[in-house]
């Protein structure tokens, strides 16, 4: 197959780009800057992107967006995370929607969608409630993408849980900590933490790719979501540590700023679009993503 991929220069995008090309996939990557041989120069900000290139490829990933770390004080922060995403799907959409060949759309989205459910399961079916940041961002940045659906396209959006591995965000802050016994719960811990392995979401996606006939919302995240607490706990016994604090609200609130109100929210999310579409995860509950994580 013939993928286009905007953001495959992140975490993500360069991960999947080899992942897809082991699987004997023809992957051209969207840059910004002048592009090279087997790339193609685009520009969400001005809308630009080579209608041919979107024309000829079989499904068009958009992965782009600023990184999540970063200062949550900040308003630029805030307004590049969202302008980074919404733009950027809804230039792609647009592209989608106006080829003749309709490529299917992989659009990345976050779990962050769904709001604080408290201990309620919560799936693909599942209503968006509250107006927090990531919240209110998710669900503009899924509605980027609805010219693509209205053209006819197929569509996926990927509803990203934090995905946890030893390189990366937020596990590779955690680590450092962990290991010197400091590990803290948030809060009291009794909320429900998503999370995926790199792995279990590599093979979503391109279980996605490969699918002609899935489409709409998928949550990316492991089948058996923890609580916090459940998960400082077994990070702390992973590292061979103890975890005995807390950060209370108003340490998260000086600390997190405006993400505050969802670390300590509740998401007791799971993967059952992907489960019935024949998709089964390597990594079920918190133990298995942490030690896929951190094999080396």
């Amino acid at each position: 197959m013939k993928i286009v991929i905007a953001g495959a220069s992140g975490f993500l995008g360069s991960h999947l780009s080899e992942t897809l090309r082991g699987r004997g996939h023809h992957v051209t990557p969207l840059v910004r800057r002048e592009a090279g041989p087997g790339e193609s120069r685009w520009d969400p900000y001005t809308g630009q992107v080579d209608g041919a290139v979107i024309e000829d490829a079989d499904v068009v990933v958009n992965l782009a967006g600023t990184p999540t770390a970063g200062n949550p004080h900040s308003s630029k922060w805030a307004r590049g995370m969202r302008e980074s995403r919404v733009s950027t799907t809804a230039v792609l959409a647009d592209a989608v929607a106006g080829a003749t060949s309709k490529p299917a759309f992989i659009a990345g989205g976050g779990i962050g969608y769904y709001g604080d459910h408290g201990d309620e399961v919560v799936d693909e079916t599942s209503d968006s409630r509250g107006d927090e940041f990531m919240t209110a961002l998710s669900r503009d940045w899924q509605s980027a993408a609805d010219p693509a659906v209205a053209a006819g396209a197929r569509v996926c959006v990927l509803r990203t849980a934090p995905i946890v591995h030893r390189t990366s965000p937020p596990l590779a802050q955690l680590l450092p900590l962990f290991k010197l016994g400091l590990g803290a719960r948030l809060g009291d811990g009794r909320q429900y933490f998503p999370m995926v392995s790199l792995r279990d979401w590599l093979d979503g996606v391109a279980f996605l790719v490969e699918h002609d006939t899935a489409s709409g919302p998928f949550n990316l995240c492991c089948p058996h979501t923890p609580t916090n607490g459940e998960f400082t706990d077994a990070l702390a016994q992973a590292v061979g540590r103890r975890a005995r604090l807390a950060a209370p609200r108003f340490v998260l609130e000086r600390a997190a700023g405006r993400l505050a109100n969802e670390l300590l929210g509740s998401v007791r999310s799971e993967p059952a679009a992907l489960v019935a579409a024949g998709f089964t995860f390597q990594d079920e509950d918190v133990r298995d993503v942490l030690a896929a994580a951190l094999t080396r």
